[in-house]
């Protein structure tokens, strides 16, 4: 084996992957050459999402922590969001008991808002409510249902009681 060639093509592949980085530091806003597809693919599953409007704690992360915007996009919005096996309302509520689960209210709040938009109702994200007090306990359906309040009055909907099966 000639490792001339072998340090040579590491050398260059090295020296490329400093350019890159310089460039990234450069503008840290722009995301990598290499990333951009999953990254757009990620910005327009947040766009529709969020039926098309900025969303500001996206939009604050992209100025404060632009490499974490960017890994966020291409990733999880590009990559895992934007998988169809599931349809976008089924992800956004399975998304939104694991958040509700887990006592993540902003981000609860976030995505029950998105399953919102995507055509799920009040009464299914009270059935999320009651669901998470098998798995995470009476205290995280509480506050389950206590971002769900805020939400629902946030944007105009008037509730009833959900049904009792």
């Amino acid at each position: 084996m000639n490792t001339s060639i072998t340090w040579r093509g590491l050398g260059l592949a090295l020296a490329g992957s400093a350019a890159l980085a310089a460039s990234a530091h450069a503008n840290p806003t722009s995301p990598p050459a290499e990333n951009s597809a999953r990254y757009e693919r990620g910005l327009q599953v947040l766009r529709e999402l969020n039926n098309g409007q900025p969303q500001p704690v996206f939009e604050a992360m992209r100025q404060e922590f632009p490499f974490l915007a960017e890994s966020t996009a291409s990733y999880a919005l590009g990559d895992v969001w934007g998988r169809t096996v599931l349809d976008p309302k089924t992800r956004q509520l399975a998304a939104s008991a694991a958040f509700a689960a887990l006592g993540l209210r902003g981000f609860f709040k976030t995505h029950a808002g998105y399953a919102l938009n995507l055509g799920a109702t009040p009464d299914e994200l009270k059935e999320i409510a009651y669901l998470i007090t098998v798995p995470a306990g009476f205290p995280r359906a509480i506050e389950a249902s206590q971002t769900l309040q805020e939400l629902f009055k946030e944007r105009g909907l008037a509730t009833a009681p959900a049904d009792r099966p």
